[in-house]
């Protein structure tokens, strides 16, 4: 897979500094947290128990918690009603499940007619990339995807790193953009992005602009997708599996914590809560 040149002031691996260095006083203004699901909160696609725990340990201390990730719609949507966040945006930032007391609302960032004219050329680069990279297969969630397609490298088939880079240039070859997580290469017609996501959340939401108050947000991510993330907050933070694509990394986390994936997760909130002052209203 192509290394890109390391951008302005990101951060390498022996740059990044533990998560038990971040100073307290840095953390008694977060106002909330963003994630992504896939070996950050979860393992083998099911969450991890101290990930859930430090979940409802967040809601309970008024803390929001949004999750964004390249998961389907179809798959995101159960735990959007199970867990205790505020949105689970998927697709990317195609599309986000948004509590709304017993209410869980569907909103796109594309209008229906736009999403009908991408899936017939979504249909057609599948074709394309299973037909052309060797032992390609469609991602198994792939019934529940409505925006992209997702091909499957690590979760329940492995492709190469020579196979993976030829289906992102595919992808690209054809006009979209794409991405690869720890289990799958994204590809999708749009401009929408994690980042545009987190930004869309900010509105939705909070009625805030993120940008204004990037530094009081937390985002933990495990891959290279998480990169843009990376960029943009402060208070970025990998678990300690996000190693594993230190070959591939262009842009480092802030932090990177001892514990992966839920652990690793679990790690970052009991931080941020110890910080939180008491009874500060939110």
């Amino acid at each position: 897979m192509m290394i890109h040149k390391q951008a302005a002031g990101a951060l390498d691996a022996h740059q990044a500094r533990p998560w038990s260095d971040v100073p307290p006083a840095r953390l008694a203004a977060v106002r909330g947290v963003m994630t992504d699901i896939d070996d950050t909160l979860t393992r083998d696609g099911a969450i991890e128990p101290a990930a859930l725990a430090a979940l409802h340990a967040l809601h309970g201390a008024g803390l929001p918690v949004v999750a964004i990730t390249g998961r389907p719609l179809g798959w995101s949507e159960p735990f959007a009603r199970a867990w205790p966040v505020r949105a689970i945006v998927a697709e990317n930032g195609a599309v986000a499940l948004i509590r709304d007391g017993d209410q869980l609302l569907t909103e796109f960032t594309q209008d229906e007619a736009t999403r009908a004219a991408h899936t017939l050329r979504l249909r057609e680069v599948a074709r394309r990339v299973l037909r052309e990279v060797p032992g390609a297969t469609l991602a198994q969630d792939s019934a529940g995807r409505v925006t992209d397609i997702a091909i499957d490298h690590s979760e329940f088939t492995q492709l190469s790193a020579a196979a993976i880079a030829q289906v992102v240039a595919l992808m690209r070859d054809e006009g979209m953009n794409a991405t690869v997580s720890s289990i799958h290469v994204n590809g999708w017609f749009g401009e929408h992005t994690k980042w545009s996501a987190a930004q869309w959340m900010g509105r939705r939401l909070f009625g805030r602009e993120l940008a204004a108050e990037i530094g009081d947000w937390v985002y933990v991510g495990d891959s290279t997708n998480d990169q843009l993330m990376f960029e943009h907050f402060p208070l970025s933070v990998g678990v300690a599996n996000l190693r594993r694509f230190a070959a591939e990394l262009h842009t480092w986390p802030a932090y990177l914590t001892t514990a992966e994936r839920g652990a690793g997760f679990a790690e970052v909130a009991r931080a941020v809560l110890a910080a939180q002052p008491p009874l500060t209203p939110r």
